[in-house]
């Protein structure tokens, strides 16, 4: 992110327009909504320019900008449609310290102006950093259909009720107070009876939550346990999306993506609890006394797990703890690595005439490398994901060609499923281990025993060479 997105407080703010044409007209529109001071030169005025002037909203002098006038200036906008000039203003205004904005011109602007959607006080800012202005315009008409008419007036009597609001305790039951007014109460009497019937269903709701925090104020919290999937924040269930966005406490993997954490409230408590394989690990009773820690407390808990939960996540003995604490939980499954790897690799799990059944294993447990039904595993027509599977390569590999497994097995390991730095490697049981090393894959992997990518998905015939599009696709059968 090059630009942060801030609003700025322009009540009774001095903003200067160097430019009076047609160009400086469009920004106009804009600072005219706002409660700033403009000021605008320009030698050569467009017609509304002058008629805003006439009517007192602006301030004009008929000249171009100089040295003195941006005194006390915090913004500059240049928008004389003539390169020299524009820079000219632009040098006077950063001489007293405004911000400048060029128009049109973003390598020598401090600050962009977004596509706006103004529902006052509610206001909407979508920028694309200059790159796509047309998807900035068509993002917007997407917003304008999803805000109601009315949440701008909605929100200004909000506004004035948020001192009263304060009696009820900051935090989720705040949160559900408001979440009933402008979901459900505020929309409905205002259809109703108009702005004065919503400061009255306000003072009911208050009354109502009150009543209801007084008998609410000793229950536990709830935990949630939570499947983030693979790493796609698009691949979340609905109900993941909504009890992570309502959550008050996150305990989160060391693999969840960054990108679905970003869909929780940035007020929320983010606690990593990451186990590192061969590192620095959080133990599992230190897990299970923060979640009911928290949850005694009176917190709404999303424990977060990569993946699917009942799939080794431990789910047993955080459900365990959790009873035992009398404390309620829920699951929220998720999308398990081996069916997003599979997807990705555009592969089915089951055939008919090759497998009829499929096998969920572990490369390692907690007595070190697991061992399993190799016999049964070196058939021909054996398909499984192996979990925690890049540390136990040689071991897997050992074992299955010793119980009588064809060399030239097909083997699929998928790295970092569905992120952007996703490897697809499509090799062999003989050549495994070699091709572990070969590609560097030391993120989260899965291999899928007994069957490789489709055709398209194994784009390469060379390790290590990049394929174009959104993942890499790596070939090292027979190397």
């Amino acid at each position: 992110m090059r630009y942060f997105p801030v609003f700025v407080d322009l009540e009774d703010i001095k903003i200067i327009v160097s430019g009076a044409g047609e160009m400086a007209v469009a920004k106009l529109r804009l600072l005219l909504k706002t409660s700033a001071r403009i000021t605008v030169f320009g030698a050569n005025p467009a017609s509304e320019i002058a008629t805003w002037a006439n009517e007192g909203r602006i301030t004009l002098f008929r000249r171009s900008v100089a040295a003195g006038d941006t005194t006390g200036a915090v913004l500059l906008y240049a928008a004389n449609n003539d390169a020299a000039e524009d820079a000219r203003a632009a040098a006077i205004g950063r001489s007293a310290g405004a911000l400048v904005n060029i128009v049109d011109n973003i390598d020598d602007s401090a600050f962009i102006t977004p596509a706006i959607i103004d529902r006052d006080p509610v206001v909407v800012a979508i920028g694309t950093e200059g790159a796509a202005p047309v998807l900035g315009r068509r993002i917007k008409a997407d917003v304008e259909q999803l805000l109601p008419g009315n949440i701008g007036t909605l929100a200004r009597i909000g506004k004035r009720f948020r001192p009263t609001a304060t009696k009820i305790a900051y935090g989720r039951a705040r949160r559900a107070f408001w979440a009933d007014y402008y979901e459900q109460v505020g929309p409905a009497a205002l259809a109703e009876g108009g702005e004065a019937a919503v400061e009255s269903a306000l003072e009911d709701l208050l009354r109502s939550h009150l009543n209801e925090g007084e008998a609410s104020a000793a229950k536990n919290g709830k935990v949630w346990i939570v499947g983030a999937g693979p790493g796609d924040p698009e691949l979340l269930t609905l109900k993941a999306r909504r009890v992570l966005h309502d959550a008050d406490v996150i305990i989160t993997d060391r693999l969840v993506s960054s990108d679905v954490l970003e869909l929780a409230r940035r007020e929320a408590t983010f606690i990593e609890v990451g186990k590192v394989p061969g590192g620095r690990s959080w133990a599992q009773d230190d897990i299970n006394a923060l979640m009911i820690e928290h949850a005694l407390s009176g917190a709404q808990v999303v424990r977060l797990k990569s993946g699917d939960p009942a799939i080794y996540g431990r789910l047993d003995e955080e459900m365990d703890a959790l009873d035992a604490a009398a404390i309620e939980f829920e699951i929220v499954p998720g999308i398990t690595s081996a069916l997003a790897a599979a997807a990705r690799s555009k592969l089915s799990l089951t055939r008919r005439g090759r497998n009829s059944e499929f096998r969920f294993l572990t490369g390692q447990d907690i007595a070190g490398f697991a061992e399993h039904d190799w016999r049964a595993l070196a058939r021909s027509d054996a398909v499984a994901a192996i979990y925690m599977g890049v540390r136990a390569a040689r071991f897997l590999q050992g074992r299955l060609l010793m119980h009588g497994a064809d060399p030239d097995t097909p083997v699929s390991m998928i790295e970092n499923i569905s992120r952007s730095n996703e490897k697809i490697i499509a090799t062999s049981i003989g050549d495994l281990e070699a091709a572990l090393l070969a590609n560097g894959i030391n993120g989260p992997a899965v291999l899928l025993l007994g069957i490789s990518p489709r055709r398209e998905a194994a784009r390469t015939t060379t390790a290590g060479h990049e394929v174009p599009g959104d993942h890499e696709t790596l070939s090292t059968m027979g190397a």
